[in-house]
Formats: C-alpha cells, structure tokens, sequence
C-alpha cells in the first residue's frame, strides 16, 4: 500500500540520519474508502494525487508548528506492506479525516519510493499559509485564501538517491 507520510525538511533531515521515517506510529495519507467517498473519483491517479495533497496540508501543519523549520512542506511517499496502515479510528467528520492512517512503527527510509518538496518559489508562500492556518481553521475565508496560496505550488518529486541534496550533510 502506497502511504504519504507528512514531514518537515528537519524531519527528512533526521529520517537520512537514521535510516527510518519516524518512531510510529506515523500519521499518513492513502486512498482509503473515506477519501474515494470524498474526492469522488474511481480514477487512482487522482485519488493517489488526493492524499498526496492530504499530506500536504498536514506538513503545513507540522511547520505552524515548528517556526524554526524551512518553509517548504515535505511529504514521502512509503511502500508499507497491506495491513500495516490502517484508516484513523475515532476521527468522526473531522475534516481532515479523509485519507488519513496510521503506519504501525518505524518506516525504513529504505522503503521510500519518493520524496516530494515544495520549490525555493513557494517558501512566501508556505510561510503565510503556516501562519493564517489557524485563522483558516476557524472559519476566516481571507486566511483560508492565504492557506489555498501555498496548495497552489506543486511539490517537486525527487528519487530517494537526492535526499542528501536536500537535506544537506549528516553530521
């Protein structure tokens, strides 16, 4: 099953050191049947494209939170074996429901088929989204507009053999 596990360049910085995606359980994305009902579509790319996006706006999220972090929203895409993601229980109508799982344990970065980053471009971008996504989330249509600015910027795909690029040295 193909996940999207939301990170931070920090967070890719610290799965190149250790060789895994995070402790676990991760909270990720996939096509999931509350996304198929979501989204609408029966077409796999664009439902895979959907959760892709979910991630997304869920790296958003870990940057509001981490105002160190470079403004780039970062996602990986992870081949898990079937079963060990599943959907989010207790989530309700929470809006961002739709799409999102739980990976059990850690993720051997060995397992990743692609790395997916926001373009230098989008940083201003990225930036104002991090910090109107509260307002966003509280109904303010003007900081949602701010938010919908950076999920206008399509996240570059890069192999696995970049991640030092991306990332810089390890120490």
């Amino acid at each position: 099953m193909r996940v999207y596990v939301p990170l931070t360049l920090p967070g890719l910085a610290e799965a190149h050191r250790t060789g895994q995606v995070g402790a676990g359980p991760l909270v990720a994305y996939a096509v999931t049947p509350a996304l198929r009902a979501w989204y609408l579509s029966d077409d796999i790319e664009e439902l895979e494209y959907a959760a892709l996006s979910r991630a997304a706006l869920a790296s958003l999220r870990l940057l509001a939170a981490d105002p160190e972090a470079p403004r780039r929203r970062v996602v990986v895409a992870v081949d898990v074996p079937d079963g060990q993601a599943s959907a989010a229980a207790g989530r309700g109508p929470d809006p961002a429901a739709p799409g999102e799982v739980r990976a059990a344990g850690a993720v051997p970065l060995a397992t990743v088929a692609s790395v997916h980053v926001d373009s230098a471009d989008a940083e201003q971008d990225v930036a104002a989204a991090a910090r109107a996504l509260r307002a966003a989330d509280e109904g303010d249509d003007d900081a949602r507009f701010v938010v919908d600015g950076a999920e206008d910027h399509e996240l570059l795909w890069y192999a696995t053999q970049e991640i030092p690029n991306l990332v810089g040295p390890v120490e």
